[in-house]
């Protein structure tokens, strides 16, 4: 069976675009489907830990996916506000802080990402350091990661970075960001939403102190969820929400007003309220499922071989991309000639069924599994 036809994709649009929005396979679809014709008739069976365990499942799958050990440390959140809102909330917790350190933010960061320092950094004296994209007219990886490592020194009090940036596809050395921060008593947070589940995230190697994931794009899963690991450093922190789920004895609802001042250990106190989604979370067990088969290395490979049948033409036309080894495969930023509006561009290639996203001044390609090399073609055709 193929890949494409686990989805309901119309077999006449070339959908190159899952860095905007991840579509639901069939097995998703149909467990969401499940879940609502399921609720009412069975509404007299839903027992306490019902609210608990599908959520414990979901958790220890993403624990899996990113190679990490201890599912207590994940976090179901709605948002990466919401996740960077938490890491905000807790900055003031940090050793050694004081007033004049900085934030480290890579440039043209997704809103998300730069909006969550705001506040914090007036409360406390902080301030915002961006490391603007580098000036370059063929690769800008290196020098990027350059600058950005250059920059984290005493004054840096906390740095975020993504794994794949979210326009350009260009990815940051992880491992020897998290070395450096950790060198100068630095926290890091790495937005993940770009890279988890299409390119592998090792947490181990990584070692961030927090990584935020929305469900809806690469993991494929609902809108309005996502995952969160929360490291050491949050263990004793100040939640957004104070939960009723999030206190210890709260699966016992008989005693649930013998009040509780003791936390759920771990990331459990950064849940969402709420945070059961019982028509939601089996729809993200699922898609996690699939991704774990599927295995970030086999999208990687899938995707490297439709880039390999265009490129040629590609650089025929003037386009640009990051070399081989500095870009992600599954989500590219194509440069376009100088003078080009990307946007108009982009309207145009959807005009030819041709789906894809314009960002900044690049057309963002993000292919996956379902896509073959006859939607590159078209995609080079309608160029």
């Amino acid at each position: 069976m193929s890949i494409q036809s686990l989805f309901n994709l119309p077999a006449d649009v070339h959908f190159i675009n899952c860095a905007t929005r991840g579509p639901f396979s069939k097995a998703v679809e149909q467990a969401g489907i499940a879940a609502i014709q399921d609720f009412t008739p069975h509404i007299h069976q839903i027992k306490p830990d019902d609210f608990f365990d599908h959520a414990w499942v979901v958790r220890q799958l993403f624990s899996e996916l990113i190679h990490h050990s201890d599912a207590a440390r994940i976090a179901v959140i709605p948002s990466v506000s919401y996740g960077m809102a938490v890491v905000a909330q807790n900055l003031h917790r940090k050793p050694n802080l004081r007033a004049g350190q900085h934030i480290l933010l890579v440039g043209n960061e997704f809103p998300s990402d730069v909006y969550a320092w705001e506040r914090v950094c007036k409360t406390l004296g902080l301030h915002i350091k961006t490391i603007e994209v580098p000036d370059a007219t063929t690769a800008i990886s290196e020098a990027w990661n350059t600058r950005l490592l250059e920059a984290i020194n005493a004054d840096t009090a906390l740095v975020v970075a993504p794994h794949v940036h979210w326009q350009l596809g260009v990815k940051f050395d992880l491992e020897a960001i998290s070395r450096q921060a950790k060198k100068v008593g630095a926290l890091l947070a790495v937005d993940g939403t770009q890279s988890v589940g299409a390119l592998d995230f090792d947490l181990q190697k990584i070692q961030p102190d927090a990584l935020i994931c929305v469900a809806y794009k690469w993991l494929m899963g609902p809108y309005s969820m996502g995952l969160a690991y929360f490291g050491p450093f949050f263990d004793d922190g100040v939640p957004l929400e104070e939960t009723w789920m999030g206190r210890q004895g709260s699966n016992v609802f008989a005693k649930l007003t013998d009040y509780q001042s003791v936390y759920q250990p771990k990331a459990y106190r950064y849940n969402v309220g709420e945070h059961s989604h019982f028509i939601q979370m089996p729809m993200l067990e699922v898609a996690l499922r699939q991704k774990l088969e599927w295995t970030p290395a086999h999208i990687q490979a899938h995707c490297h071989q439709l880039w390999t049948g265009i490129l040629p033409q590609l650089k025929a036309k003037g386009i640009e991309l990051e070399p081989e080894a500095e870009r992600a495969h599954h989500l590219i930023g194509l440069r376009l000639p100088a003078g080009t509006d990307a946007l108009k561009v982009q309207q145009q290639l959807a005009e030819n069924r041709v789906i894809v996203a314009a960002r900044g001044q690049s057309i963002r390609v993000s292919p996956h599994l379902y896509n073959s090399p006859q939607d590159m073609a078209a995609l080079v055709e309608a160029l």
